[in-house]
């Protein structure tokens, strides 16, 4: 029998290697990840210390500072006597014969601000959506008042309603709504009407600034869809366009509430809460209360509006992890 060469034995097969991942899995960058050592440690905290100094020391501590205030008997017409009164400055907020015109004010000036804010700015909004000629300059001049500052805002309209110079006077009498100039800051119940104005035109943009930017994501297969089944501009608006964009609509609501809410700008610079605090919201109070130097009494005020203003919070946060849910996977 012949003898079985080695060359002819089976060659044994090579082992194949694999290509290394071109893009390896976060938090194994070079390999491996890096140990957590305490020298890394100190070396993040001291780049972080600066800020959180700064935060603390301007923000934090006043906040303490300006707390501690409200349950201790603070007037700087006599500091002689700083002593602990625990709930007695809450007790002179509502104890006061202004406090419930202020808190009406305030009501009255959240809810009428932002229901012609939301109607005008979502009219806006659609009108601003389509095509037309010289859209972009349309939209400058509609979003140049949010650029503003709303104080400066309340000195023009302060200017503009008048009673003897004032530009809205004069367009009444010449459209012969009114036969004589009517004095819209010095009536305690057209006061309130005129800043509502003013802040209106001044939030409009805000609503049609997010309302504008939330239509862009709203598909066009829907609405000719919506032609094809013969559906009609208001039925389309509230079937396909609002619930598309609602909850983009509760956050922006939410949080111009917040904003309002806290925003005594456009008041002090408008009538500084005149005539005979007829325009005082609470933000506005407490400042005049500061102003007057009874800092107990104006930071238990502060520390209800804080207190109003977290409940806001959360619901703005709840509905924020609404509209996560829905857009995540």
């Amino acid at each position: 029998m012949p003898a079985t060469s080695a060359t002819t034995r089976p060659k044994a097969p090579r082992p194949v290697r694999k290509k290394a991942d071109p893009h390896p899995r976060s938090g194994q960058q070079g390999g491996r990840r890096r140990e957590f050592t305490t020298r890394r440690g100190l070396l993040i905290a001291a780049y972080m210390a600066p800020a959180a100094i700064f935060v603390a020391v301007f923000t934090y501590y006043p906040v303490i500072a300006g707390s501690q205030m409200a349950f201790r008997h603070w007037d700087l017409n006599d500091l002689t006597d700083t002593s602990w009164v625990g709930l007695k400055n809450f007790h002179a907020v509502f104890a006061d014969p202004n406090w419930d015109t202020v808190l009406g004010n305030t009501g009255l000036w959240v809810i009428g601000s932002i229901v012609p804010q939301l109607v005008i700015g979502f009219a806006l909004a659609l009108w601003l959506r389509r095509r037309f000629r010289f859209r972009g300059v349309y939209q400058a001049l509609v979003f140049f008042p949010w650029a503003i500052s709303g104080f400066l805002i309340g000195i023009l309209f302060r200017w503009m309603f008048n009673s003897e110079f004032g530009v809205v006077n004069d367009l009444l009498q010449k459209a012969g709504l009114i036969d004589e100039p009517v004095a819209w800051l010095a009536d305690p119940h057209k006061a309130m009407i005129a800043v509502l104005i003013a802040n209106t035109w001044y939030g409009v943009t805000f609503f049609a600034i997010m309302i504008l930017a939330a239509l862009q994501s709203v598909p066009d297969e829907l609405y000719e869809a919506s032609a094809l089944d013969g559906a009609g501009k208001v039925r389309t608006l509230f079937q396909i366009t609002i619930p598309y964009i609602r909850v983009t609509l509760v956050l922006t609501v939410l949080l111009r509430i917040i904003w309002i809410f806290n925003f005594p700008d456009l008041i002090f610079g408008m009538t500084g809460g005149g005539p005979n605090n007829e325009t005082h919201i609470v933000t506005t109070w407490m400042i005049k209360i500061t102003q007057q130097g009874d800092y107990g009494k104006a930071s238990a005020l502060g520390l209800l509006v804080v207190a109003g203003l977290l409940v806001f919070t959360v619901f703005f946060l709840l509905a924020t992890r609404e509209k996560k849910r829905e857009v995540g996977p």
